[in-house]
């Protein structure tokens, strides 16, 4: 698999896909920092987040699209940092992602990280990914939702995944899938 950022950013013409840069601190700090609705669901993001935290992230998505462990974008419109996206390579030897996805509290519900998904799994098929899952909180109906507008299929629940002391409970996490020749299917929701 040829995991490398891509050469141009990724683009529907609503959305870019481009690997996290310095000039993103600020952006990554205003998104997150004290953003309940995103920490609730990603527990391993810190709180608070200020720049300390956001340099470190910008630092290791670097490092992870040098060693191929993951494949991290920041998700614009309109030339503002509005989220992120991104695919872990959970079996690389066998073309396995994970993806996953947050977005900015005043850019949900605008479809900006439904479309994000889409373009970062083409890209991932593209870069020889043989399937992408995708898991949710079984009480995040918004990621959920995402999924099933990105054309991604319920397979089932993967119960008492893990631990999330945040929410002071183990989460049971639906799991979707992605293959290739999937993403375009008739019956994919745009």
């Amino acid at each position: 698999m040829d995991v490398w950022p891509p050469t141009q950013p990724l683009s529907d013409g609503v959305v870019t896909l481009r690997p996290w840069g310095d000039g993103d601190v600020d952006a990554l700090v205003r998104a997150i920092d004290g953003d309940e609705e995103i920490t609730q669901w990603l527990e391993l993001i810190p709180q608070p987040y200020r720049e300390p935290e956001a340099r470190a992230w910008v630092g290791a998505s670097v490092s992870m699209w040098r060693d191929g462990t993951a494949s991290t974008f920041a998700v614009t419109a309109d030339g503002d940092v509005v989220g992120g996206c991104g695919v872990n390579w959970i079996d690389r030897d066998h073309a396995v992602g994970d993806i996953g996805y947050w977005v900015r509290r005043d850019a949900r519900g605008r479809g900006y990280i439904t479309r994000a998904v889409r373009l970062a799994a083409r890209w991932a098929f593209i870069a020889g990914c043989e399937r992408l899952q995708l898991r949710a909180d079984a009480e995040n109906v918004a990621s959920q939702r995402v999924a099933e507008r990105a054309g991604f299929v319920r397979e089932g629940v993967q119960r008492s995944a893990r631990y999330n002391p945040r929410l002071g409970r183990r989460m049971d996490f639906v799991v979707f899938s992605l293959l290739p020749g999937e993403l375009d299917r008739p019956d994919a929701v745009a």
